[in-house]
């Protein structure tokens, strides 16, 4: 069996990596600068090596206009055209503040005002 010339394969490999990131709504921020996310898996994640060639710190990671998480990367390599950023830390982003407290499941919800 013949192989496709060397030509036809960079070109789908690129097909594919614009596909990627014409699909994917998750995108990096690192300072002023936005990255879509080609993949992620859990403890890491990876971005086009065009666009960056390295990338290290904390970054925020947003699904759309939605902020998920700020991720400390630790270790970034280029990979098949690929820039795979390894995480340390990921924290989630949350819609309230932290309880420094154990809230009792069976205190009330709210109180009614005396008439």
């Amino acid at each position: 069996m013949e192989m496709p010339p060397k030509e036809l394969l960079a070109a789908l490999r690129d097909a594919e990596a614009k596909a990627l990131r014409r699909r994917s709504r998750l995108r990096v921020e690192a300072g002023d600068q936005s990255y879509p996310v080609l993949r992620r898996w859990k403890g890491g994640f990876a971005l086009d090596a065009a666009q960056v060639s390295q990338l290290r710190g904390l970054v925020e990671l947003h699904d759309g206009s939605r902020h998920l998480a700020t991720c400390l990367i630790i270790a970034s390599a280029v990979e098949a055209g690929e820039l795979i950023c390894a995480i340390k830390r990921e924290t989630a982003v949350r819609d309230r503040a932290a309880l420094d407290f154990v809230r009792d499941e069976a205190a009330p919800v709210g109180y009614l005002p005396r008439t």
